[in-house]
C-alpha cells in the first residue's frame, strides 16, 4: 500500500471531538451525554445523501469522510461537531497505515 498523497493545508474545518459519557438516571438506567475531548482541524468530504422515511416524514442522511491528523483515542461511537452540525463517527481507519492521518466515516442527519 502506498502513501496517501494528502495536502495538510486541506484540514481547514475546525471541529470539536466528543466522546459519549453515561450518567445514572436515578431509576437504575443511564443517560448518554457527550464531553469534549479536543478541538481539531479536519477536512470534510461529502460522500452520499439519501432520504430516509421515519414516522411518515423524510429526513436527509449524509455520509462523509472526515480527515484529521492521527489520534489514538478516536473511535466509532464518538462524534464531531461543527457549529450546529453533528457527525456521528461510524468507523475510523488509517488510510496508509503510517500514523499520519485518520479517515472517519461519519453520518450527519437532518441537514
Amino acid at each position: 500500500m502506498g502513501l496517501v498523497d494528502f495536502d495538510p493545508g486541506a484540514l481547514s474545518a475546525r471541529l470539536r471531538l466528543e466522546r459519549p459519557v453515561e450518567s445514572p438516571d436515578g431509576q437504575g438506567g443511564a443517560t448518554v451525554g457527550f464531553e469534549t475531548v479536543a478541538d481539531l482541524w479536519a477536512r470534510i468530504e461529502p460522500l452520499t445523501a439519501d432520504v430516509e422515511e421515519v414516522a411518515a416524514a423524510g429526513r436527509v442522511i449524509v455520509l462523509h469522510h472526515v480527515w484529521l491528523r492521527f489520534r489514538a483515542d478516536v473511535a466509532a461511537g464518538m462524534r464531531l461537531i461543527k457549529g450546529t452540525r453533528r457527525f456521528a463517527i461510524e468507523s475510523v481507519r488509517d488510510p496508509d497505515e503510517t500514523g499520519r492521518y485518520l479517515v472517519c466515516r461519519c453520518r450527519e442527519e437532518g441537514r
